[in-house]
């Protein structure tokens, strides 16, 4: 049975259609490649976190909450291992998934392989034993957005969120022992926390040995497509338009003469970053 009494936080989304976005800072910190050292075999009891959080519109990938609950129910009531190594992403099914985790009735361990941003942090606070690289990081900061409308309906969300970003001070909060007023203005500031600190301020109960982590080289091409996408919002493009800008690019670095043979150096990033520059200067 799980240790530690977790408060509960408020489940479903706003009733205005929102979504959580990650930030495109944790993102550029993310690398992909870290993951557990060993490949776990089916038959041992751990879920292996290694993507945004929720849907990624980009590779059809992500981790969600429904595939959360798929590996749950198989795994059965006993304990679970849960290896995060994630940017963040949909706070909405962080949420659902800390939900989860909070609601198993075997004990749950958080091993953190190398960064836990956002809504991965909600979801490493699910856990009843929460342990951390020492070079890893958790970031936790309020719920980042990307929302459209006038400013009637802009305030409107604004209030909506509030108790979300409240709820999640009190998680923080409870699993520290520090004030919710401590957390939030810890959560205001965005606060990247090291792997040390996190055990010394109580976020995490214990540093993982080195040899648990494994990191690979460089980064994937799904994740830099990611990081492009995120800064073209951040700049203040819609979506839409970010998506289509960056599948023309990435359709021209695919077969830059036009033939159909594709890109012979397969160096699609270099050429996504060449147009991006092109377009700046053109616009």
């Amino acid at each position: 049975m799980t240790i530690r009494a977790l408060p509960g936080v408020p489940m479903g989304r706003p009733q205005i259609d929102v979504r959580s976005y990650v930030s495109p800072m944790a993102l550029n910190r993310w690398n992909p490649s870290i993951r557990a050292s060993e490949e776990k075999d089916s038959d041992e009891r751990t879920i292996g976190i290694y993507d945004v959080i929720g849907e990624d519109w980009w590779t059809g990938g992500g981790f969600t909450a429904k595939r959360m609950a798929a590996a749950l129910r198989s795994l059965g009531k006993g304990p679970v291992t849960v290896s995060i190594n994630s940017p963040g992403g949909d706070m909405f099914e962080g949420i659902a998934m800390y939900s989860m985790l909070r609601e198993h009735p075997g004990e749950v361990t958080i091993k953190v392989m190398g960064l836990a941003a956002s809504a991965a942090s909600i979801i490493a606070m699910g856990g009843d034993q929460v342990q951390i690289a020492r070079p890893a990081f958790l970031m936790i900061h309020n719920c980042w957005l990307g929302v459209a409308g006038n400013r009637h309906e802009l305030r409107e969300v604004a209030d909506q969120i509030e108790p979300f970003d409240a709820a999640m001070a009190d998680v923080y909060a409870a699993r520290t022992g520090e004030p919710i007023e401590a957390m939030a203005k810890l959560m205001d500031r965005e606060s990247w926390i090291g792997g040390s600190a996190a055990v010394d301020q109580g976020f995490a109960d214990a540093l993982l040995a080195s040899e648990e982590v494994k990191k690979g080289d460089g980064k994937t091409q799904a994740a830099a497509v990611r990081r492009l996408e995120s800064a073209l919002r951040a700049s203040g493009m819609s979506k839409s338009d970010a998506m289509t800008l960056i599948s023309e690019f990435k359709s021209s670095a695919g077969d830059p003469a036009g033939n159909g043979e594709g890109d012979p150096t397969g160096n699609t990033e270099a050429a996504i970053v060449a147009g991006l520059r092109a377009f700046k200067l053109t616009n």
